[in-house]
């Protein structure tokens, strides 16, 4: 059974260099004072077009409290960038694209406005997220993010090249350990696509987002990397999922060189671990099937977690008009705006009932009703200090022992487990 927790976040590329530093805008502005606010939303073309009419929207019913909206600026991450503007004091009232992974070290720069000041935060957070908002509680139990929208990842696989290699391409064989490495050994001796599943094998911190983590958080029944302050993954389940991945890597199931493009969309690969915005992206391009991530016994689909791969929206201290900005953030994330995100871009909203909520929604759009299902059952990366230090430290050792099959994986799990206890205690 998952085990509730407090906290969650993942990290972001060159935040360990911006969470060092402790400025910020600092307490700009009262938390009831009303009037125009400015916010920043993502670079993609359904965000935008979901924001715009947002904007619209709020700015026609409130003459007085207009808001002004732009895309993230341009920088070598978001997370750079939302830092950057946290030192500088800059920042805007609420970004409508901040990693759960990077709100520890704007928390720590003084950046993050605790939405649990508001009088109705609590209520709206919890009432709109039911239990999965615990795990974007930081760990005073502040809410410094609002839980906003999610993708969980499942495995998409290639109809066509599996019943190009004599495979069920209705009900594939994917459930279980076992089944998964038939499959795919099928998939690779038929010649069919030069591997069955081709993660990316680079050494980014956030690469185990979408390899080992989904599988573990399957495997587990939803626990974090870390919990109560320890790593949880030295055990017989981390040892499951390592070792699975191990033989994947070993036999050539996957490859250890990274491939320039898509490999699932080139047909270089036969299966992927991807989220719902992917559908779009493949659509006409890749006669695909969705399932649920293997578990080493199988597990029912509709009891099966995985790694939900959020973006939430944060409320900033360098705000003038916070009231105003709550206001937005509440109609923005209301019933009605999050039924037009879920109709503009094909993500899920963090809200519990979602299926029950938007049933026109999913049966008129079938292919997404699988990943709204897969919503209530996500799990987010810890947040803790040094988060991306922690993330890092694990995929240098999951690097060396599963993906290139150097040492053994119960060394592997024991060493990183070592460091990042260590680092989770702010070591």
């Amino acid at each position: 059974m998952r085990r509730r927790i407090l906290a969650t976040a993942a990290a972001a590329t060159g935040i360990l260099a911006l969470s060092a530093c402790s400025g910020g805008g600092g307490g700009a502005g009262g938390m009831d004072s009303r009037g125009p606010i400015t916010i920043w939303y993502s670079n993609n073309d359904a965000e935008i077009a979901w924001g715009e009419q947002m904007v619209e929207a709020w700015n026609s019913a409130n003459p007085d409290q207009q808001v002004t909206a732009q895309e993230i600026p341009a920088g070598s991450s978001s997370e750079e960038v939302i830092g950057a503007a946290i030192t500088a004091g800059n920042a805007p009232c609420l970004i409508f694209n901040t990693s759960p992974a990077a709100v520890p070290g704007f928390q720590r720069q003084g950046g993050l406005v605790n939405l649990l000041e508001f009088p109705d935060g609590e209520q709206y957070i919890t009432d709109r997220s039911g239990d999965l908002a615990d795990q974007y509680r930081s760990d005073d139990g502040g809410f410094y993010q609002l839980p906003w929208k999610s993708n969980p990842v499942m495995i998409f696989y290639n109809k066509d090249l599996f019943a190009q290699a004599g495979l069920d391409a209705e009900n594939p064989k994917l459930s279980t350990y076992d089944d998964f490495l038939s499959t795919a050994r099928t998939l690779t001796s038929a010649g069919v696509a030069p591997y069955a599943i081709n993660p990316a094998p680079t050494s980014e911190f956030f690469q185990s987002w979408f390899d080992f983590y989904p599988l573990y958080a399957a495997q587990t029944g939803g626990t974090q990397l870390v919990e109560d302050g320890q790593a949880t993954f030295d055990d017989a389940n981390g040892e499951a999922v390592a070792d699975l991945w191990r033989t994947v890597y070993s036999e050539q199931l996957a490859g250890n060189e990274q491939y320039q493009g898509d490999a699932f969309a080139d047909g270089q690969a036969a299966m992927a671990i991807v989220g719902p915005w992917a559908i779009s992206v493949y659509e006409g391009k890749v006669n695909w099937g969705s399932v649920p991530v293997p578990t080493e016994n199988g597990t029912a689909a509709d009891d099966t977690w995985t790694f939900s791969d959020a973006k939430n929206v944060g409320l900033f201290t360098a705000c003038e008009n916070k009231g105003t900005a709550w206001d937005v953030l509440k109609f923005a994330t209301s019933e009605e705006q999050d039924g037009i995100w879920l109709e503009e871009t094909g993500q899920m909203p963090l809200r519990q009932n979602l299926t029950d909520t938007y049933a026109d929604y999913f049966a008129a759009n079938p292919a997404y009703a699988q990943f709204g299902d897969q919503a209530a059952r996500t799990v987010e990366v810890p947040n803790v200090p040094n988060s991306v230090e922690i993330w890092q430290a694990f995929r240098d050792g999951y690097s060396q022992a599963v993906i290139f099959g150097e040492g053994d994986v119960k060394t592997f799990l024991s060493d990183a487990k070592t460091r990042i206890d260590q680092l989770a205690a702010g070591n």
